[in-house]
């Protein structure tokens, strides 16, 4: 195995829905994790514990379990929520939903979230993504310049918005 340095820590930020989403997950996780520790403990009695899938098979379920439980508490804890509207909300900041054109005329909405809420199919993207950062402290009618894998794409910011 070859060492690699740790990754970077992503951004601590999150909104105020998206710090609610992971606190239920955590009480769903605790919950499963009882069920999942029952089912365990009848996977034991039932014998011969190494040729036992449905063991073998809660045992794998219940270290997910424990490592996403490890996971989500250590990072709540790290969480930063930003519920307000910045003082110009004419600059694109954490929260954002912004609407960039394309030099093709096509147009995109995206909104600036924390690592932890991405969702492709809202249009959510991290906070630390080469979008994202380009975006940052933009205006409407800004051009942004993002480095993509297919070369340079530049995009003009059409709409700034802090509440949908």
């Amino acid at each position: 195995m070859r060492w690699r340095p740790p990754s970077p820590s992503s951004s601590p930020y999150i909104t105020a829905d998206g710090l609610r989403r992971l606190q239920a997950e955590l009480k769903e996780r605790w919950v499963l994790r009882r069920e999942v520790t029952a089912a365990l403990s009848a996977a034991a009695a039932e014998g011969d514990r190494s040729e036992n899938a449905e063991y073998i098979y809660r045992k794998k379920q219940l270290r997910e379990l424990d490592r996403r439980i490890r996971y989500l508490q250590k990072r709540l804890d790290r969480l930063k929520v930003v519920d307000q509207v910045p003082s110009d909300p004419e600059r694109v900041f954490f929260g954002a939903w912004v609407t960039l054109e394309e030099e093709s005329g096509s147009s995109t909405a995206y909104r600036i979230v924390g690592a932890d809420e991405i969702d492709g199919g809202e249009g959510w993207i991290s906070v630390d993504s080469p979008v994202a950062r380009a975006l940052l402290g933009k205006r409407l009618d800004d051009e942004v310049s993002v480095p993509t894998p297919g070369g340079l794409r530049r995009f003009w910011v059409t709409d700034i918005a802090y509440r949908r």
